[in-house]
């Protein structure tokens, strides 16, 4: 995209796209505007390298907290491929204006890198120079295909650790009420059990009168879900919508259903203890949150065939279609 200005500086995006568009690489590049994305590439990754290597090396070591954070890049860049009809189309000139958002993103960077050390921030910084760059280079029109692309790569940033650990508490606090909440509508009326919560610790009372104690822990706040839950709704957002309405309801969805989960997966590990305390505990605990994770991403998916469904898709095509004849 970026080498697509340096190229078609002269005859635009679209007048080149038009005049040898079976030529293009991956649909928007000619040769030599390749070699340049290329360059500029890889030195854009020289000079972030080092944000980069941590990231990278953040996702590997705590796989189930931000894996998806190795993926958030193939799925911008097939948003870009997706669009590459579009943005081939585009006319470009080099928009100077832009060079001080690319060096503002640039200079944040390195101020984040010495003096306050924050790697969320860093990468907000990657993002906003990405950005710059782009816009430097291209020009206002290229914003429309490639500013979404573009701004869901902060979703492959870390969250900072305070923040992290403040979200998580409320989070193990809202779990364990809910759980509680669940719990007692299942074991009271019948008589089975009852249960109570002090905190983040939930007490299943057998009939008994025997007390089984589980702590909802940090893994058990269901941050990495709504995480997760964040980035898929991106995903979906972009790549299955295609009104502005649907793709906000995603995102202000993704949160409440991922909480909402995760307090059955809590509710289901108290019911499990009453069977075997061990099966709320250890690899079996990992095992059996992880299984629960299918039936959340069914719920949400369930959420997106519904939206998809509130309006006929059909019903703008067919009015284009009839003003398309009008004006021919």
């Amino acid at each position: 995209m970026s080498a697509t200005a340096t190229t078609s500086g002269t005859g635009g995006a679209g007048s080149g796209g038009d005049a040898g568009g079976d030529a293009l690489l991956l649909g928007m590049f000619t040769r030599a505007g390749a070699v340049w994305a290329c360059v500029l590439g890889v030195a854009f990754l020289a000079l972030f390298y080092r944000w980069v290597f941590r990231q990278g090396e953040i996702s590997v070591t705590k796989l189930e907290d931000w894996g998806h954070a190795l993926v958030i890049p193939i799925i911008s860049g097939y948003l870009l491929w997706k669009r590459r009809d579009v943005i081939a189309r585009t006319e470009t000139r080099v928009f100077w204006p832009a060079s001080v958002v690319f060096a503002l993103g640039i200079v944040s960077y390195v101020y984040c890198l010495i003096n306050i050390q924050n790697h969320m921030l860093q990468g907000a910084s990657l993002v906003l120079t990405l950005g710059g760059l782009v816009l430097w280079l291209t020009g206002p029109l290229m914003l429309r295909p490639v500013f979404l692309p573009i701004a869901y790569l902060l979703l492959a940033v870390t969250i900072a650790e305070s923040i992290m650990l403040s979200v998580t508490f409320k989070l193990q606090i809202l779990a364990s009420q809910g759980a509680w909440i669940m719990l007692n509508l299942i074991g009271q009326p019948f008589g089975w059990f009852s249960a109570d919560a002090n905190g983040n610790v939930l007490e299943i009372i057998t009939t008994g009168g025997e007390i089984l104690p589980m702590n909802v822990a940090e893994a058990c706040s269901g941050m990495r879900m709504v995480v997760a839950f964040y980035a898929l709704a991106g995903a979906v957002a972009l790549l299955g919508t295609t009104q502005w309405w649907q793709r906000i309801a995603l995102m202000l969805l993704a949160g409440p259903v991922a909480v909402f989960m995760n307090m059955i997966r809590v509710t289901v590990l108290g019911l499990l203890m009453l069977i075997d305390p061990e099966l709320a505990a250890g690899d079996a605990h990992m095992v059996i949150g992880t299984v629960l994770l299918f039936p959340s991403l069914l719920l949400f998916m369930g959420i997106v065939w519904a939206l998809n469904r509130v309006v006929d898709p059909g019903g703008p095509a067919v009015s284009g279609g009839a003003v398309a004849g009008g004006v021919s």
